[in-house]
């Protein structure tokens, strides 16, 4: 255990460097829940080396990891090519971690380690957004494996028959439960057992939230809030999302078997909706979001705002028992104001995308995109 320690405290030394000390503080208590391999090292140099999260991006033509024309799962609104996106340069970056190289994905390694499995996203269209990359990855390295898709709402499942591997995804963009009590749709703070009934019996989890609890007007998704057995109209919401993160992490807390189930939080997923934040001139030009961005950011930082939720996130996880590993991809993602779909989904009408100041999509990433590299990253956690 004490050379395990010492693998795991250089990294974070690194991390602190670039100054996202309350992220990185949850990451550091987490990190070790890959369960590496001991004695052998990680990736091509020597697991002590090696922050996943902190890095650059590079170009790399090898990419991407498989076609959009080869996955036809890809939901409208994140098949950007398809949907007449001009540029291709986007796809071509693989994200460099400090002194050290990710291992390349391997989808049949993957199916071989993971057979007769259950691997379930749980959470919003983020999550839903990784599923489908993770799928498209897993297929690619295996184009005529017997496969049967099942989508419904809030699960929906890819089975790979061969092998026995499921991959769901359930739909819970606040994770805890909403009731519908007089025609009024009540988020419930404190309850989670309805949704949290049908991830018990999962391997692996991997759960999100974040952008739905900063949802108002048309896009708000509940009436009421439930907390303490009194109802509101509103609450501060990073209030209310520690509220919910918290009977999140004691519903995990309290249900999952650690010996059995991996516990796996996909870290908030940023948006680039304003310019001004990694250009200075941007209030000078006509692009009023991520609309016409065609390349990452240079560097190791993003010069805008971290986002708020990442906060309660790392504070909560940080105080849970079960061994729940952070994903880290916030500050990857910052870089990328190039991976949205912006104009290019199938959701948005020729009106819509004619006027991409108020349509872009600057939330969501394109597939083939920026999701590839936080499975990436999964794969590397899992099995290295």
């Amino acid at each position: 255990m004490a050379l395990l320690s010492c693998r795991l405290l250089l990294p974070f030394v690194l991390l602190a460097l670039f100054q996202f000390q309350t992220g990185f503080s949850s990451l550091k208590k987490h990190h070790g829940h890959g369960h590496p391999q001991r004695g052998k090292p990680m990736f091509q140099t020597n697991q002590s080396t090696c922050a996943l999260f902190a890095g650059t991006w590079v170009r790399d033509d090898t990419y991407p990891l498989y076609k959009y024309s080869n996955c036809p799962l890809i939901d409208a609104e994140f098949n950007c090519q398809m949907y007449g996106r001009p540029d291709s340069d986007y796809l071509k970056y693989r994200w460099q971690p400090l002194n050290c190289v990710l291992p390349r994905f391997n989808g049949l390694v993957f199916l071989s380690k993971m057979r007769g499995k259950h691997v379930m996203f749980v959470g919003d269209s983020l999550g839903r957004n990784q599923w489908e990359s993770l799928i498209c990855m897993i297929s690619a390295s295996a184009p005529k494996m017997q496969t049967r898709m099942s989508r419904a709402d809030p699960l929906s499942t890819f089975n790979f028959i061969d092998y026995g591997l499921s991959i769901s995804f359930y739909r819970a963009p606040y994770l805890v439960d909403i009731a519908v009590v007089g025609g009024r749709r009540i988020l419930k703070l404190e309850d989670i057992y309805a949704n949290g009934n049908a991830w018990r019996t999962a391997d692996v989890l991997v759960f999100n939230t974040g952008h739905w609890w900063s949802h108002k007007g048309s896009l708000q998704g509940w009436d009421l809030m439930e907390t303490g057995g009194k109802y509101y109209k509103d609450i501060d919401r990073l209030v209310a999302l520690q509220k919910g993160l918290r009977t999140w992490a004691n519903w995990v807390d309290t249900n999952v078997d650690r010996t059995k189930t991996r516990v796996f939080f996909q870290s908030i997923s940023p948006t680039h909706y304003d310019p001004s934040e990694w250009s200075a001139g941007a209030t000078a030009m006509a692009t009023k979001n991520c609309y016409g961005e065609t390349a990452p950011m240079t560097g190791k930082t993003y010069p805008g705002t971290y986002p708020d939720q990442k906060r309660v996130v790392d504070e909560v996880i940080r105080g849970m028992h079960v061994p729940t590993y952070l994903l880290d991809i916030t500050m990857l993602s910052e870089l990328r104001k190039d991976g949205h779909p912006s104009i290019y989904s199938g959701d948005l009408s020729p009106a819509q995308r004619a006027n991409p100041g108020r349509s872009a999509d600057c939330s969501h990433w394109c597939l083939p995109g920026l999701p590839d590299t936080w499975n990436e990253l999964f794969y590397t956690i899992l099995f290295y």
